[in-house]
């Protein structure tokens, strides 16, 4: 069987290389519980599938890596990923001039929010009460 290298960086988990007390061998176990693919029936080579990977990588990475999480942590991180990337596709419709349910895009962020929280992720805010405007605008000059 053929690893997706995205799935295998993505859902490495010591309980894929590491024999737990009583557990099946490999072959017995299902591919996503192996590590080698994201979901039981792939969904195959959308824009979308990509995007959920690339999101789902991005909070693996920001949680310090596969390796290091439980099954738990990677549960909530698939979810935030889930949630992350419908929010990504009401605002494209937004953006398109579509009208998008707001209620459901707040309740959407709010869960989203509340997830990370659970998984550890904290809002890092910049310390902005020493920067001087004229030092701060010289340097985004210098950026562009």
């Amino acid at each position: 069987m053929e690893t997706s290298p995205v799935a295998s960086a993505i859902c490495a988990k010591p309980s894929a290389t590491r024999a737990a007390p009583n557990a099946k061998q490999p072959r017995t176990r299902s591919a996503v519980s192996n590590g080698s693919r994201l979901f039981v029936v792939r969904p195959g080579d959308t824009a979308w599938s990509r995007r959920f990977s690339d999101v789902l990588a991005e909070i693996i990475g920001d949680l310090g890596g596969p390796t290091v999480l439980s099954e738990g942590q990677r549960q909530l991180a698939r979810r935030c990923a889930t949630i992350a990337i419908a929010c990504e596709r009401m605002e494209g419709d937004a953006v398109a001039g579509a009208q998008i349910d707001l209620e459901i895009y707040g309740t959407l962020t709010d869960r989203l929010g509340r997830t990370f929280q659970r998984l550890g992720l904290k809002r890092q805010p910049r310390d902005i009460t020493t920067l001087d405007p004229l030092n701060y605008a010289a340097a985004r000059d210098r950026e562009v």
